[in-house]
């Protein structure tokens, strides 16, 4: 995981203010087609909104921890269904963070 400062942090939420989702997670949970789509988005991306679609809140913050452990992932926000995530990408960085 990325270690992001709360300065940075608080710059990410305000570039994701304007993300859609681009990953819906739903009830059958993180299948292999919705892995395969976190890791490109990601990996394309950077920063990346996921909609997480399930009923319970504890399997939604599993889901999220799951997602942050297995993709290497740093969750900036979460706002209901929805939370934000950040990971580097260390060939072509897109994401300008600033100083720590």
């Amino acid at each position: 995981m990325y270690s992001l400062s709360e300065r940075q942090k608080k710059t990410l939420r305000g570039l994701g203010h304007k993300l859609k989702p681009v990953v819906i997670v739903a009830e059958p949970g993180l299948s292999e087609n919705v892995r395969y789509e976190i890791e490109q988005a990601l990996a394309f991306h950077e920063l990346i909104k996921i909609s997480i679609r399930v009923g319970d809140r504890d399997v939604r913050d599993q889901i999220i921890v799951t997602i942050c452990d297995d993709f290497g992932a740093t969750r900036v926000q979460r706002t209901g269904n929805v939370a934000l995530f950040f990971r580097r990408n260390l060939e072509q960085p897109k994401v300008v963070l600033g100083s720590r």
